[in-house]
């Protein structure tokens, strides 16, 4: 006798596409993008500008993350994030001292994803956006002098626009004995998009447009739309290195399972 089995709980399955550009001032491309979607793990790292071997800090990260292997849950793949993370700001710190020519560090932000939940854990500018049906989440908050004056009230946002400090990062890997991050969390909804990104994106696009511009796109595949947003950057003036990952979530049940013969004993546990 042949019977079907099916587990009662959906998985994710996940498309994803990712691009970085080194941009139209730059020589160096010190940003440095991962995706193991087996992992349910996806990161942007953004060398600090500016400093030695920013594109070494940004390579250590992703280096880093990509022995995450398969964890067994949410739990189990934030402390996996974390402790590898921890290695990493070892390691920049380490070279930094070798270097012994000032500060090195990155940026990172990184989406986590296991069965029906999220999370998102960063440290710096760069960012993580969430597209849910037509409305445009930013899920992270910029560790940056300018938003640090934004949130206490010091300067309004009509003020923010012409502030001189704009690209001021408080807070990067590497530069602390340990991580500093934030983290949100919460549940996925079937076709939620979200965009990973470097502040060389971000520098040209208010949350509006690029709220128009994902949801124009969304409705193909999203290498084209991954394609259009480096492209604009660069059209702009693309000054910074721009770096863009994009995942969209789609429910994936566990496979039916083909099973031969009879199972007495298993009879009322199914």
């Amino acid at each position: 006798m042949n019977k079907q089995v099916m587990a009662a709980d959906e998985m994710m399955s996940f498309e994803t596409t990712l691009r970085t550009d080194v941009g139209c001032v730059r020589t160096l491309n010190e940003d440095s993008v991962m995706a193991t979607p087996e992992a349910g793990l996806w990161v942007v790292a953004d060398g600090m500008g500016g400093h030695t071997a920013g594109d070494f800090a940004s390579q250590t990260i992703c280096a880093e993350m990509d022995t995450v292997g398969l964890p067994t849950g949410a739990m189990d793949l934030r402390a996996r994030f974390m402790s590898r993370l921890t290695a990493a700001n070892t390691r920049i710190q380490n070279k930094a001292a070798e270097l012994g020519s000032g500060t090195i560090g990155s940026t990172v932000v990184a989406l986590l994803i296991q069965q029906d939940h999220f999370a998102c854990i960063w440290s710096g500018d760069s960012r993580i956006y969430r597209m849910r049906g037509d409305q445009l989440t930013r899920v992270t908050r910029d560790h940056t002098e300018l938003q640090a004056l934004l949130d206490t009230g010091a300067i309004t946002p009509e003020e923010a626009e012409n502030f001189p400090r704009k690209n001021v990062i408080t807070r990067a890997i590497g530069v602390t004995k340990l991580p500093e991050c934030d983290m949100v969390e919460g549940a996925l909804l079937e076709g939620d998009v979200f965009l990973l990104c470097s502040d060389g994106l971000t520098e040209y696009f208010e949350d509006a447009e690029l709220a128009d511009v994902l949801y124009t796109g969304l409705h193909g595949s999203l290498e084209p739309l991954c394609d259009q947003l480096i492209s604009m950057a660069l059209l702009r003036g693309g000054k910074d290195n721009v770096s863009v990952i994009m995942v969209r979530c789609h429910k994936a049940g566990f496979p039916v399972l083909a099973i031969e013969g009879e199972y007495p004993e298993f009879r009322g546990e199914l």
